[in-house]
């Protein structure tokens, strides 16, 4: 397949990109974009056809070859699949096609997954605040109890003191 390779280098970036890629990611990106174009063709063969006067002697309908070619091309892109080892989350297949923009869900779960970290690791520091407290008022109330106490304590991975497993 024949394709014209660009190299593009932008100020904000130092590295030289080809669009599209080599290798079977840059057919396969070629392939959908024919398939893209095959099926703008179809649309507007249709389109054009129905408003062609239908009484006309000789005017042939173009719309069956058109459906070949989106059909060959969604043939060549099943068998390029088969050599793609990139697996793509139905999920954003799904939201693609209820016109939903991928960097804008991806934007919103990155938010979400952060806004989950913070309330974590606020539950986390209560927890060792109350575990700190908790030993400091039990070895005042029970001297014979500290030695056990401190040295059930040790540093967890976030720096805080925290119950050694029993």
């Amino acid at each position: 397949m024949a394709r014209d390779i660009v190299n593009a280098s932008t100020p904000d970036s130092p590295r030289h990109s080809q669009s599209p890629p080599p290798g079977n990611q840059g057919d396969l990106e070629m392939e959908l974009m024919g398939l893209a174009n095959a099926l703008y063709n179809l649309g507007t063969t249709v389109v054009n056809d129905l408003s062609k006067d239908k009484e006309k002697p000789g005017v042939g309908k173009q719309v069956g070859m058109r459906v070949n070619e989106v059909i060959n091309h969604l043939s060549n892109i099943d068998d390029m699949a088969q050599q793609c080892r990139t697996m793509i989350p139905m999920q954003l297949l799904m939201d693609i096609d209820n016109s939903k923009n991928p960097m804008q869900l991806t934007r919103d779960r990155l938010e979400r997954a952060a806004t989950e970290n913070q309330f974590m690791n606020a539950k986390i520091t209560a927890v060792d605040g109350y575990r700190k407290q908790l030993v400091e008022a039990l070895s005042q109330n029970f001297p014979d109890l500290q030695p056990i106490l401190l040295s059930q304590q040790m540093p967890s991975a976030n720096g805080h003191l925290s119950a050694a497993p029993s």
